[in-house]
């Protein structure tokens, strides 16, 4: 189980996120505000942050790479999702650890918090 913030601006997808990953157990922190992801982090003691790149006019890129600035929460990997076609590198150079296409399956998106979750306690 996990702390997870989720931060989208399409609630119908936040929600089903959401409850996707309730059920397999995780605690889950939705937001549709990326300007107070880093709060959101701190207050919740979040320990992956599921990030859109385009977010009510903000770029989700840009958030997250001052997440990754902050040394407060610059350990807490960023899972970054977009429908944007080649958004991918932009994702991963603002400091993305993973990046899911959007649309996804669930399957898929699972399997990438599973992976980015083992992963970044083997850091700890």
């Amino acid at each position: 189980m996990a702390r997870i913030l989720v931060v989208d601006d399409d609630a119908s997808i936040g929600y089903m996120i959401r409850d996707i990953l309730e059920f397999k157990d995780h605690e889950v922190t939705l937001s549709q505000r990326p300007l107070e992801t880093r709060e959101n982090i701190v207050s919740n003691n979040i320990e992956l942050v599921l990030l859109d790149k385009l977010i009510s006019g903000v770029d989700g890129t840009e958030v997250c790479a001052q997440l990754k600035e902050d040394k407060d929460v610059a350990q807490v990997p960023v899972v970054m999702m977009s429908a944007l076609h080649n958004a991918d590198k932009i994702c991963r150079d603002a400091g993305a650890v993973a990046f899911i296409a959007k649309p996804f399956d669930m399957a898929t998106l699972l399997s990438k918090i599973d992976e980015v979750l083992a992963a970044h306690s083997t850091k700890d």
